[in-house]
C-alpha cells in the first residue's frame, strides 16, 4: 500500500510539473514581418512565459490552418473583415474582459468597432490603410494621378513593373471602387466588369504577393505596388523617392486584432500576452517596428516622432473622407467575389 501511495504521489507531482510547464508557454502567430522579435523577448523577461512566433501570409492562410486544426496557436492576428467569419465558424474564443484590465486603454472608436461592437472576440493590434506607392524617380514627369486608374490602367512604362497584393479582398475592393461599384455587389454584371479590369491589368503585373512588398520596392524590382501604408513607410526610409497615394475613389481603412483561437491550449498565457500588449509602452514598440498606428491611449509618448510627420501614417484631415471602413458583405456577395478571384487566378 505504501508503494502504491508513493506511485500515486509521484504521478501527482509529475502532473503538477507538466501543468506548470504548460502554464509558461505561449504560441503566437502573426502576419510575416509584423511583430518585433525583441518585443517578444521583453514579454518573456517581464512575465517568465516562454513564447514562440509563427507567421502566415494572409487571412486565408490563417483561416485554413484554424479549420484544419494545425498550428496549435494561442494568440492570432486576424483582420477586421475575417472576425465575424471566424466567430461564426466557432474558431474564436469569446473573451473574458475581467482578464483584460488594460482594455481601459483602448481609444474610441477602436473600443467598439463595427466588426466586433462589444469586443467579444478581439482586442486591437495595428490599424492602417491600403493604397499604393510608386517611385517618382522612375515615372515620366515624376507624378501619377491620385487614382486607382494609375494602378489598374497603368502607363506603358509600368508594364511588368507593378506589384499587387495576393489578397482577394483588397484587390477586388480596390477594383470595385475604381469602377464606381459597391464592393459588396451581388450583381453578376458588376463582377464581370471587375474581372475584366483585373485581366486587362494582369500583363503589367510582376507578382501577386503579400510577402516582400517592402524588399521589392527597395530593390527596384517593381516601380509601383498596391501596399499597406506602414510597409510604404519602411520603403521610404531606404528610398526617399517613393510616395504613398490615397486614391480619390476610396482607400481601405483596416484594423488587425488579437484573438484567441477556440482550441488554444494556453489560454491563461494568451490573456496575459494580450493584456500586456495593451500597455502603451509595449504597443508603441510594435508600432515603431511595423510603422503602423495603434489604438492605445498614451502610446504616442513612446512612438517615433517620424511616424507622425509622414502623411501616409498621420493621415491629413482632407484625406480622411477617402477612407472606406470595413463593411460586412452578404454571403451572396462574398461567393460572387470568390468566384471572380478563382477564375482570375486560373
Amino acid at each position: 500500500m505504501r508503494f502504491i501511495k508513493q506511485q500515486l504521489l509521484g504521478a501527482a507531482l509529475l502532473c503538477v510539473a507538466s501543468a506548470s510547464q504548460a502554464a509558461g508557454v505561449l504560441h503566437f502567430a502573426n502576419w510575416s514581418d509584423y511583430y518585433p522579435p525583441q518585443l517578444l523577448q521583453k514579454f518573456e523577461k517581464d512575465t517568465g512565459i516562454k513564447a514562440t512566433l509563427d507567421s502566415y501570409d494572409g487571412n486565408d492562410t490563417l483561416t485554413a490552418k484554424l479549420k484544419a486544426g494545425s498550428g496549435n496557436y494561442d494568440v492570432i492576428v486576424p483582420s477586421d473583415s475575417y472576425i465575424q467569419i471566424l466567430a461564426k465558424d466557432g474558431l474564436l474564443m469569446k473573451l473574458d474582459h475581467s482578464q483584460l484590465p488594460n482594455f481601459k486603454n483602448v481609444k474610441a472608436p477602436f473600443n467598439a468597432p463595427s466588426f466586433d461592437p462589444k469586443r467579444d472576440y478581439t482586442m486591437p493590434y495595428m490599424w492602417g490603410t491600403t493604397g499604393f506607392s510608386y517611385d517618382t524617380a522612375r515615372v515620366p514627369g515624376g507624378k501619377l494621378p491620385d487614382s486607382w486608374k494609375s494602378l489598374f490602367e497603368p502607363i506603358p512604362e509600368l508594364k511588368g513593373k507593378i506589384g499587387m497584393l495576393d489578397s482577394e479582398e483588397d484587390v477586388y475592393m480596390d477594383a470595385a471602387w475604381y469602377l464606381g461599384l459597391n464592393e459588396c455587389t451581388e450583381n453578376p454584371e458588376d463582377a464581370k466588369k471587375i474581372l475584366a479590369l483585373l485581366q486587362k491589368q494582369k500583363p503589367s503585373v510582376a507578382t501577386y504577393n503579400n510577402d516582400g512588398t517592402i524588399e521589392r520596392m527597395i530593390a527596384g524590382e517593381v516601380i509601383m505596388h498596391e501596399q499597406w501604408n506602414g510597409a510604404y513607410f519602411r520603403v521610404k526610409e531606404k528610398k526617399p523617392s517613393v510616395v504613398y497615394v490615397y486614391p480619390k475613389e476610396g482607400v481601405r481603412f483596416w484594423m488587425d486584432n488579437f484573438a484567441i483561437p477556440s482550441k488554444a491550449q494556453n489560454v491563461k498565457e494568451a490573456y496575459i500576452f494580450i493584456n500586456w500588449m495593451m500597455q502603451p509602452e509595449n504597443i508603441a514598440l510594435a508600432s515603431n517596428f511595423t510603422k503602423y498606428n495603434n489604438a492605445i491611449a498614451g502610446s504616442d509618448k513612446f512612438m517615433d516622432a517620424a511616424l507622425f510627420k509622414d502623411p501616409a501614417i498621420n493621415t491629413p484631415q482632407d484625406m480622411t473622407s477617402r477612407f472606406r471602413p470595413f463593411k460586412l458583405c452578404s454571403p451572396a456577395a462574398l461567393a460572387l467575389r470568390s468566384k471572380v478571384w478563382v477564375k482570375f487566378k486560373q
